[in-house]
């Protein structure tokens, strides 16, 4: 009798472990996207290059076209946000997370512990019942991704004589966070600082495989790296590469630094016009 009863559990087993590995949240097997391989990028000569500008762009996550950026706040099993992404290949040590935009200096492990104010703290607390004896408690405050607001990007454009195009290659991402203190509290304002930077070419091998939620159909997802290098996204210039190494708003105000913005884009956009101009 226990020998049949043995048997009868160890098929149980083997059954349900069966039918959990048939579970399938779909109609299909997405498998494009997870093995998908980075692109690589056209070799590019320092001969071949006969112009280029730097130019450093803010991703608002608030307009309706970055959606996709910030959102979903809580990971599904299918799909993260971009905050979570790279925050989460930073902590796993798959990507190097930098303090400048130069990429010189990599954040160390207790730098990266204490971005948007995440830290520890002691207090003291009260017991309210007698003899009301006073103890030390840890606070442990974590960083959420859901703090980030926007996104900078540092960027060249260049015209390559060699294949006779202006093309533009990313150079590096930031996510910006509203100013906090030493205890996590927002500042004053809406003064918008990077928590760290990510070297976008290092980065592209993990966002290859990640995909992006797409409105209207469910199947013809893109990855994230097709979303940066198709440039599906809004967003402004707020800086170019100038002599005073100074961002439009340190010499324009209101809607005069948005038609100042605009101005540096349409220098880009003619500049390429021109060269086809006969």
């Amino acid at each position: 009798m226990k020998r049949i009863i043995l048997v009868f559990s160890i098929f149980v087993t083997f059954a349900s472990g069966i039918s959990a590995q048939n579970v399938l949240d779909g109609v299909y097997v997405r498998e494009h996207s997870p093995t998908k391989m980075v692109v690589p990028l056209s070799y590019l000569r320092e001969a071949d290059v006969m112009w280029s500008k730097k130019v450093w762009r803010i991703i608002d996550l608030k307009e309706k076209m970055n959606l996709p950026f910030y959102f979903p706040t809580e990971k599904i099993n299918d799909r993260r946000s971009l905050n979570d992404i790279l925050y989460d290949a930073v902590k796993e040590g798959t990507l190097t997370s930098y303090m400048d935009e130069e990429f010189m200096t990599p954040m160390t492990r207790e730098e990266f512990q204490r971005i948007g104010g995440a830290g520890v703290d002691t207090t003291q607390i009260t017991d309210p019942e007698p003899p009301y004896l006073t103890r030390d408690t840890v606070i442990i405050r974590e960083f959420s991704t859901s703090n980030v607001v926007a996104y900078r990007v540092k960027e060249e454009w260049f015209f390559d004589k060699q294949r006779s195009v202006i093309d533009v290659r990313i150079i590096g991402i930031a996510p910006l966070i509203y100013a906090v203190d030493d205890k996590g509290n927002r500042r004053e304002g809406d003064l918008k600082i990077p928590i760290m930077w990510i070297y976008f070419p290092e980065a592209r091998k993990i966002l290859t495989n990640q995909e992006v939620f797409m409105r209207g159909n469910d199947s013809d997802r893109r990855t994230w790296d097709d979303v940066f290098q198709k440039r599906m996204f809004s967003s402004y210039i707020y800086k170019e590469n100038n002599v005073y190494d100074r961002r439009v708003e340190d010499y324009k105000q209101g809607m005069d630094a948005l038609v100042e913005a605009e101005r540096i884009k349409t220098e880009i956009v003619n500049l390429e016009h021109d060269l086809w101009d006969y």
